[in-house]
C-alpha cells in the first residue's frame, strides 16, 4: 500500500519542555491507527504538526506525498477535533452547508447527516444539543469534504455506549474504501477492538508500534485477578512473583513476572482470596507497563 503520511524524527520543545522528540511515525493508506498515551506524551502536539497547525523544531511532515497544509485545503485530510467550538445559534444543517461549500467535490449532505447520525437533530440549535450529539456534528463536519484521511482527537468523548458503537460502525464504513484514520483516544477498549495498529508514546518518543496483539507481547508476563479482602497495594506488590498492583472496584490485580509462584504467594499470605482469575497481559497493562512512570490518572475503558 502506498504511503498516507509519514512523520519523520519530528522534535518540537517549548521552552525547557521537549513535549516531542525525534518521533516517527510511517502510516500506510487505509490503516486505522490508534495513538495512545497518558496526558503530556506528546500526542497532541503530534497531531498538531500532522495538521500543519504546529511546525516542528526539527524533523519532516509529509501527506500524501506533500505538504500538510496542501492535503488540508485540498480537503484530502480533515479533523475532528474533542473541544472544537460550534456556534450556538447555528443548526449543524448549517454548519455542515457551510464547510460543504469549501471543497470542490464534497459529500451530499444527507450523506454526511446519515453517516455521522446527525439528521435526527439537523435544524436544531447547536446550543441545545448535548454532548454526545455535537462530537457527531464535529464529526460531520469532518467528514463534508470526503477526505482521504481522518485524524481525531477523542472521538467519543461525551458519547454514550449506544453512541460510541454507531460512531465505530462508521469509521469501518469510512476506512472500507482504502481511506486512513488516525486516533487518539483513552479508551483502550476502542483501540483493541477498532484498529489494526496501535502506537504508544511515551515523554514524546514511540516505545511500542505494531498491531494490539504485537503491544501486548511487548510486555511479558500474566495479569492475576482476585478479591482479596484487607489487602493493600503495598503488601500485594510485595508477594513473590507479582511486579506491580493495584486495587480497583473491590479487585486486585497483579503484574506477574510468575504467575504460579504468585498465586502461591498470594493464598498463602491470604488464604481468603476468592474469585481468582489469571490471563494473558491485555492492551491495558501493555499500556501501564510501558508508560508506568508517566501514567497518574486511571485509563478510561479498561480491558476485561
Amino acid at each position: 500500500m502506498s504511503e498516507a503520511f509519514s512523520l519523520r524524527g519530528l522534535t518540537k520543545r517549548f521552552g525547557p519542555v521537549h513535549a516531542v522528540e525525534e518521533l516517527t511515525i510511517e502510516v500506510s493508506r487505509g490503516e486505522v491507527v490508534a495513538l495512545l498515551g497518558p496526558n503530556g506524551a506528546g500526542k497532541s502536539t503530534t497531531i498538531d504538526m500532522l495538521l500543519g497547525l504546529t511546525r516542528p523544531d526539527e524533523g519532516e511532515v509529509r501527506v500524501f506525498g506533500g505538504d500538510a497544509r496542501a492535503a488540508v485545503d485540498a480537503g484530502r485530510m480533515a479533523a475532528m477535533v474533542q473541544n472544537g467550538f460550534l456556534l450556538r445559534d447555528t443548526t449543524p444543517a448549517e454548519l455542515v452547508g457551510l464547510m460543504r461549500s469549501m471543497y470542490r467535490e464534497p459529500l451530499p449532505a444527507a450523506e454526511v447527516f446519515e453517516r455521522a447520525g446527525i439528521t435526527d437533530f439537523a435544524n436544531r440549535r447547536c446550543g441545545k444539543l448535548s454532548g454526545g450529539q455535537l462530537q457527531r456534528v464535529r464529526y460531520a463536519l469532518a467528514l463534508a469534504g470526503d477526505p482521504e484521511l481522518l485524524v481525531l482527537d477523542e472521538p467519543t468523548a461525551a458519547m454514550d455506549v449506544d453512541g460510541r458503537r454507531s460512531f465505530w460502525a462508521s469509521m469501518h464504513e469510512f476506512s472500507a474504501g482504502g481511506r486512513t484514520v488516525l486516533f487518539a483516544t483513552h479508551y483502550l477498549a476502542e483501540a483493541e477492538d477498532y484498529a489494526d495498529r496501535v502506537v504508544l508514546v511515551r515523554h514524546g518518543r514511540v516505545v511500542a508500534d505494531g498491531t494490539v496483539a504485537e503491544v501486548r507481547a511487548a510486555v511479558s508476563g500474566r495479569v492475576l485477578r482476585a478479591v482479596v479482602r484487607g489487602a493493600n497495594k503495598v503488601e500485594l506488590a510485595a508477594l513473590s512473583g507479582v511486579t506491580t498492583a493495584r486495587i480497583q472496584g473491590g479487585r486486585a490485580e497483579l503484574a506477574c513476572a510468575d504467575s504460579d509462584l504468585a498465586i502461591r504467594a498470594l493464598l498463602t499470605t491470604f488464604p481468603d482470596a476468592s474469585d481468582i482469575e489469571i490471563t494473558a497481559v491485555g492492551l491495558e497493562e501493555a499500556f501501564l507497563a510501558l508508560t508506568g512512570d508517566e501514567h497518574t490518572d486511571e485509563p478510561e475503558g479498561a480491558l476485561r
